[in-house]
């Protein structure tokens, strides 16, 4: 089975897209995987409406932990299953919570051993340097690592939100020569673009 990492920086809606994907894709229960800091796993099996509510609240790094849940990609008469891997946020610079440093260092794992990666960076914050979820260093650095790879999107979220649309711009402009679909993890716009995405990586 295939892995699909979510990338980003802290707070781009990395685990709003994780649960409305997986309900998009016809999930009405999701079993969600966790990898703990000692190694250890926790399963879980949620509604995605109750998911959203628990795991997305708003906070800056609310995932502390690798949340990975396993669906079902169509695949012309069939179905194959990729594992999507979200991930906590990342930042620029070093973060003072050692913590939140374990939980980094366990996303940069995650995608050296991904077969593909999506790539959040938050649309509507794009050009506003002084948020944490700005377009930073770090997308740089995930954008130069991942060219060299095949299976790599840039999506940009929150396109529902004021200034998306100039945030886009400056995306695209920033990060030309990849393939970026603009999308809204709230609303599932978008998603259509992204399934498809997926379908040619696995």
């Amino acid at each position: 089975m295939k892995k699909c990492t979510i990338i980003g920086k802290t707070g781009v809606g990395k685990t709003v897209f994780l649960i409305n994907f997986a309900e998009y894709l016809g999930m009405n229960t999701i079993e969600i995987e966790r990898l703990n800091s000692d190694g250890t796993k926790d399963y879980e099996k949620i509604n995605p409406k109750l998911a959203l509510s628990k795991l997305a609240d708003g906070k800056i790094h609310k995932t502390r932990n690798i949340q990975a849940v396993t669906v079902d990609i169509p695949m012309g008469k069939g179905k194959k299953k990729i594992q999507l891997i979200d991930t906590a946020g990342l930042i620029d610079g070093i973060h003072p919570d050692s913590d939140i440093r374990k939980a980094i260092s366990q996303t940069l794992s995650a995608v050296r051993e991904s077969d593909f990666i999506i790539h959040i960076i938050d649309a509507s914050a794009a050009g506003k340097k002084e948020l944490p979820n700005a377009m930073g260093v770090v997308d740089y650095q995930i954008a130069q690592f991942a060219q060299i790879r095949r299976g790599y999107v840039i999506l940009a979220n929150k396109m529902d939100l004021p200034g998306a649309k100039n945030g886009l711009k400056k995306i695209k402009e920033e990060l030309s020569g990849h393939f970026i679909i603009p999308i809204s993890a709230l609303h599932k716009t978008g998603f259509k673009e992204v399934k498809t995405f997926v379908a040619h990586n696995i």
